[in-house]
Parts: C-alpha cells; sequence; structure tokens
C-alpha cells in the first residue's frame, strides 16, 4: 500500500499571510482551522521555546484541527538543550499528557538536540528512545558535526535510530546558503540561525522528515528540490509517509512555495493532489 505525504510550515499563526493564506481581516483563533484546509501538517515551534502549552489551548487546538491532520512538536529545549536528555522523565511525561487530547493527531514529535551534543551523549538518546510511548512517532534532529561525517558516530547514531524505528530528521539548508546573504536582510538573518550542515538524505523509519529551507529566489528553490521529487515520491510508492515541512528566509513566502513543490510532486506521481491543496480552499488562496 502506498504511503502519503505530509506537508506544511514551520507554523500556522503567521499575520504575513493575511490575504493569501488567510482573510485579511479576522482574527488568529481561526487561523489554525484556515491552516487545516490546505495543509496537513505544521511543525510545532513554540513548544521548544515556551515549553508545554495550557490544557485551555490545547483542548482549543483538538476542536479545530480535522482527523486527518497533524501536529508535529518540538520536544521542549528545558529537556533537550538544559537538562540534556537527562533525567527527564516526569516532565517528559508530563508534556506528553498535556497533548493527549491531540495524540490520535500527532506526527512524529522532534527532538532537536543541540550543536554540541555529540556521540558521547548517545546512551542518553538511546534511554530516551527506549521509554518512549509506542503509539507516538519520533523524529531526531541532529547539529554535531561529527554526525555529518559518515564516519563511526554518524554510523552510531543511525543505527540506533533504525534500532528503535525513530527517523532522522533531513535538514536541507543548501538553497539558503547557495548564495551569499549579500546586504539581504532576510538572507542575513536566517543563514545566521540555521546550522550549516550537509545534506544526508536517508529514511531510518517509516515517517521520514524532511525540513527544507528555501532561498528566497524561486529559482534556486526549483534546483534543489528536483531531487526531493524522485525521493518522495519512491518513499510514497515504498509505503511510507513522508513529512515536508517549508521554510523560507522570512516565511513571507513560504506558503506559495510549499504550493509550488506540491504540485511538482503530484505531477511526478501522476496525480492531481496528494492529500493537500485540494478542494475549494486552495483555489481563492493562491
Amino acid at each position: 500500500m502506498a504511503g502519503q505525504l505530509y506537508l506544511g510550515l514551520a507554523m500556522w499563526a503567521n499575520a504575513d499571510w493575511r490575504g493569501s493564506l488567510y482573510p485579511p481581516h479576522g482574527g488568529q483563533q481561526e487561523w489554525l482551522g484556515e491552516y487545516a484546509r490546505v495543509f496537513s501538517a505544521v511543525e510545532g515551534n513554540t513548544t521548544f521555546y515556551s515549553g508545554a502549552p495550557k490544557a485551555e489551548t490545547v483542548a482549543g487546538w483538538a476542536r479545530q484541527a480535522p482527523a486527518e491532520f497533524r501536529f508535529c512538536f518540538k520536544l521542549p529545549a528545558s529537556l533537550t538543550h538544559e537538562a540534556r536528555l537527562v533525567g527527564i522523565e516526569a516532565e517528559l511525561d508530563a508534556f506528553l499528557e498535556r497533548l493527549s487530547p491531540l495524540h490520535d493527531r500527532l506526527g512524529p514529535l522532534m527532538v532537536q538536540l543541540p550543536r554540541d551534543f555529540g556521540a558521547q551523549e548517545l546512551p542518553q538518546l538511546d534511554q530516551l528512545l527506549s521509554r518512549w510511548p509506542k503509539g507516538i512517532s519520533c523524529a531526531v534532529e541532529v547539529r554535531h558535526s561529527e554526525f555529518f561525517h559518515k564516519g563511526s558516530a554518524e554510523v552510531a547514531l543511525n543505527r540506533l535510530l533504525i534500532s528503535h524505528g525513530v527517523d532522522r530528521v533531513m535538514l536541507d539548508v543548501r538553497p539558503l546558503f547557495s548564495t551569499p546573504a549579500g546586504s539581504d536582510p532576510r538572507l542575513l538573518k536566517a543563514q545566521g540561525e540555521k546550522p550549516k550542515r550537509p545534506l544526508h538524505v536517508l529514511s531510518t523509519g517509516d515517517r521520514p522528515l524532511v525540513r527544507f529551507i528555501g532561498h528566497v529566489d524561486e529559482d534556486v528553490n526549483t534546483i534543489y528540490f528536483a531531487a526531493w521529487v524522485e525521493r518522495l515520491c519512491l518513499w510514497i510508492k515504498q509505503g511510507k509517509s513522508p513529512f515536508l515541512f517549508v521554510h523560507t528566509a522570512d516565511n513571507r513566502r513560504a506558503p506559495q512555495l510549499a504550493r509550488r513543490l506540491h504540485d511538482e510532486v503530484a505531477r511526478r506521481l501522476g496525480q492531481a493532489s496528494i492529500g493537500v491543496f485540494s478542494g475549494e480552499a486552495q483555489a481563492t488562496l493562491f
């Protein structure tokens, strides 16, 4: 059985999308519902910075998000960066319990590790994944340079993830760093925030997760996304369900870029739509 593509952006609350993704007027309380009419998934970056959302907030999200929608929240930085996965059992359980109204709509929860989290700390990651709830997917994003040299550290990481059926997040920053930032404030900011790491394409689980960081030049994005079209289609045909999250330097044009990338994959599969951008909503938004 073929899998499906889950497509989304880094967030749903962005005032820059008024007049395109969202109506020009209206309150933010309607944005998630509008977003979910077009996209099938979203990154949950706010939990990385702010921790577990309030119970009433989660309940509101549960009311707005349809059954087929997927939230991919990040573990709070207090667990990954401050505690470095040590002694976090109670806090992790509390975080997952807070999200319980959404458990049927959770995609892979992302464990984004610090840039200096290296091979010597893999036992902490192993311990975390060993007690990870079976009903909730997980994806791990590493940023230490030693995990990108195809040496013993990377081999150990990939074997660990495969043994737990956990996917390794693929952060594709090639478009973003393809040109010098020059005086463009959008590129300057984005290049300063994102780690410049090589792209290693592999699926260690059943839900490959790609974070595509686009350039302000649309032609650059087209060049770098071409190979992803083939890879995403291959995974889908293999029965895997990849998650593709589209970013741009300031995310202002991220919805439009996502639409272009979706259409390329759909054409390659010979389909009009692959679960997103279908129906009347997308026709009026773009």
